[in-house]
């Protein structure tokens, strides 16, 4: 069985992974990155992205990780596809088994392996994400301006979104599966004030209409009556699922949604392990801060490999 040794690995390719990668290419350390998929991670379903800094007349989410991928190979970065399919953090040496049969060790790890939206799983969503299908208000609010819009969930990020949006939409409705929302308090005081916010209650979505774009979405109430609503774009918010099945969850101390819970500087439970972006335990989930925390986590991981005895 081939087994090599790295100062770090870093498992995961979206805007955390690729940021800790970059920096440490750039730090010259013995180092590897581990894709499963795709590099650039969810900002690959996002189709424009207008609020990350330097471009200042936006960037697609493919184009924006394709420089961010390309930015960290221009120091030579190391990285492969593939997939962990079990760890052992419980010694000095971290070890991560592929299923391509090699195993990799390492001083320290970066844990970067993100969250996925949580999904409705009816009809036409899938096909439609992207085509009027998002999981991301603040990133893709303005491409509704003076449309309708629909927002499906009722906890904070709903309420917070479809409260953004309507800075865009002529029309905003919200539909829970209750007769009210999870939001605090505050949120909701705010959304029932806001004119161009309507709500639909104890409903749930069935189907989503469209071709090229969203057409209209189905709606089932708990009564069993059965309605068509006409939108243009329908958002849904209720969570995301975090990419974890490889991860030892009671060792790194997961919270009850299974994300990884650090100290500000990124560091877990685990002695020489970090965690970064959207796997992270937090409140936002943007490309600006999973970047940063990227960052943040190689500058702890060479802390950790200066102190090692």
């Amino acid at each position: 069985m081939a087994v090599t040794h790295y100062e770090l690995i870093i498992l995961g390719a979206g805007p955390a992974g690729l940021t800790a990668g970059l920096y440490a290419a750039r730090a010259r350390m013995n180092h590897l990155l581990i894709e499963k998929g795709a590099e650039g991670g969810q900002i690959l379903l996002t189709d424009w992205v207008d609020n990350y800094p330097g471009f200042p007349d936006g960037i697609s989410g493919f184009d924006l990780a394709e420089k961010m991928a390309a930015q960290a190979k221009r120091f030579d970065l190391n990285s492969m596809f593939g997939n962990v399919t079990s760890m052992d953090l419980t010694q000095k040496q971290k070890r991560l088994e592929l299923d391509d049969g090699s195993v990799k060790t390492c001083d320290t790890l970066i844990i970067c392996t993100g969250a996925r939206p949580r999904p409705l799983g009816i009809p036409g969503e899938k096909e439609l994400t992207g085509k009027g299908v998002s999981y991301c208000a603040t990133c893709d609010a303005p491409f509704y301006r003076n449309m309708h819009v629909a927002v499906v969930g009722g906890g904070n990020t709903a309420v917070q979104e479809a409260s953004h949006l309507t800075k865009f939409a002529d029309k905003v409705t919200l539909i829970h599966r209750r007769d009210e929302l999870r939001a605090t308090k505050i949120l909701q005081e705010k959304a029932f004030a806001n004119p161009k916010l309507e709500f639909i209650w104890d409903s749930t979505a069935t189907k989503i209409d469209g071709t090229d774009g969203v057409e209209a979405i189905h709606l089932l109430e708990k009564s069993g009556k059965e309605s068509v609503l006409k939108v243009d774009g329908v958002f849904v918010l209720i969570g995301v699922v975090p990419n974890n099945t490889m991860l030892p969850l009671d060792l790194l101390k997961a919270d009850a949604g299974g994300f990884i819970p650090t100290d500000i500087e990124t560091r877990t439970t685990v002695a020489g392990v970090m965690a970064a972006g959207d796997i992270r335990s937090k409140e936002v989930r943007q490309v600006i801060n999973a970047a940063g925390e990227g960052a943040t986590a190689v500058l702890a991981a060479e802390h950790y490999l200066n102190n090692l005895s």
